[in-house]
Order: C-alpha cells, then structure tokens, then sequence
C-alpha cells in the first residue's frame, strides 16, 4: 500500500472525504481538528480555504509515522463564498443565489509528513438549473443541505440541480482524488482503487 512506514490520519470528520480517500486504496484512521474558522476581516475566499486546510495540518499533532491529510472546500459564488448554512432561510438564500448560475467550487488539500508538505488547490465550475420555490421548499425539507458547502452536494438529491461541471467531480464532493493521489505519490505513498 505504503512505501513508507507510516500511518495515514485523514484530518476530517467528513464522511464524504472519507469514502474518496477509501476509493484510492488507502487505510487510514480519522482524526478531526477543532480550529476558529472564522474568516480574517477582508481575507479573499481562495485564501480562506488554503488557510483553513493549512491550520487544520498544524492543529493535528502528528508523530514521525503519521501522514496526514487535511482539506478545506468552499463553494464561490459572486466572489463570496458560501459555507454550510446556519438555519432554514441561510440555506434558502445561498440555494437562489446558485439558482440558474455558475459557481466555483475550490478545495485546498494539504499532505504532509514529517517535514515535507504538499499542497494543491483545486477549482471546479458548476452551472445550477433555476430552481422553483416549490423544488427549492422540498428540497429545504430533507436532510441533505445541512452540512455542506453551499447547502447541496452533488451525489445526493442536488445533483439533479447540475446542468453542467467543467472540471473534478471529486473535488465538488470533498476531496480532488486526482490531485491527492499525485501528491501522495510524491510523498513515497502508492495508491490503488477500491470499490469502497
């Protein structure tokens, strides 16, 4: 699996990150990090998310036999970016804004072990359908808006929403296999496939 001898630790709570990272092959364990991710006055929503994926490396105390692996995605919509929703009507508002429009989703992924670090910064465009208020009032009925990045996620019910992605699949899901494989490799780690 490895050529190193080290443990790999996915700095996240996110199962969706973990079952990406689980398609690559890979054992590893889960450890997720408690940071402020309140956004610095005037900081751009690009740096923002190289940041948080940055600090969530540095909060994680890793030993000499630990890789690990932090990510932080956002999605950019008119310059802003849209976090998960606090409540019903945040949700309603950022689920408009993407309505009948094109938005960017931007995933920044640290690897890092020992004292070598790798890090990438992914960009994916995703063209939304409009949304009646009738679709849009069923969709804020279930479950699914809660905790993701612009209150969808592309491989439950909102993926009916897309009309178009120009770029990774993966990255709009939580984490850019393509990218995390090739920075893995760099660091000594062989990957594979998995059926999950």
């Amino acid at each position: 699996m490895t050529g190193l001898a080290a443990r790999i630790v996915l700095g996240s709570a996110s199962p969706r990150r973990a079952l990406l990272l689980s398609q690559l092959g890979l054992s590893f364990t889960i450890r997720s990090a408690a940071i402020n991710e309140t956004p610095h006055p005037g900081e751009d929503p690009l740096s923002y998310v190289q940041r948080m994926a940055r600090e969530k490396s540095l909060a994680l105390a890793t030993s000499e036999q630990e890789l690990l692996i932090t990510a932080d995605t956002t999605v950019i919509s008119d310059g802003l970016s849209l976090g998960t929703p606090a409540d019903r009507e945040q949700a309603r508002h950022m689920l408009k804004t993407l309505a009948g429009a094109r938005h960017e989703v931007v995933t920044a992924v640290s690897c890092r072990y020992e004292r070598e670090c790798r890090a990438r910064t992914v960009h994916t465009l995703v063209e939304f359908m409009d949304l009646s208020d009738a679709l849009l009032e069923a969709y804020l009925d279930g479950e699914e808006p809660w905790d993701k990045a612009g209150s969808y996620a592309l491989q439950g019910i909102a993926g009916s929403f897309i009309r178009r992605i120009e770029g990774s699949v993966s990255n709009v899901v939580g984490l850019p296999q393509v990218e995390t494989r090739e920075m893995l490799s760099e660091l000594g780690v062989s990957t594979t496939v998995s059926s999950g």
